[in-house]
């Protein structure tokens, strides 16, 4: 599932959507008519991108939080 399309974290994704969204707006025919598939593509492949750039970020925190732990616990049996 993705995320709220229309949220201050999107504004790198802000211009496709809008494009998918005029595309949308032009009717259901044109929508079921498939013509609207490349900006959909285009959405999903921004959103996408948005998302592996967070797991990176999440990824390298995580690690950082980790280490610090590790530490922590070293210093805990040291003193013990």
């Amino acid at each position: 599932m993705h995320p709220h399309l229309h949220t201050k974290d999107n504004t790198a994704c802000e211009e496709v959507m809008s494009i998918l969204d005029e595309c949308h707006a032009r009717g259901f025919l044109w929508k079921s008519m498939g013509m609207c598939n490349s900006a959909k593509t285009a959405v999903n492949k921004c959103l996408r991108a948005q998302r592996l750039e967070r797991t990176r970020v999440n990824r390298e925190v995580a690690k950082k939080k980790n280490e610090e732990i590790k530490e922590k616990w070293k210093e805990i049996d040291a003193n013990s």
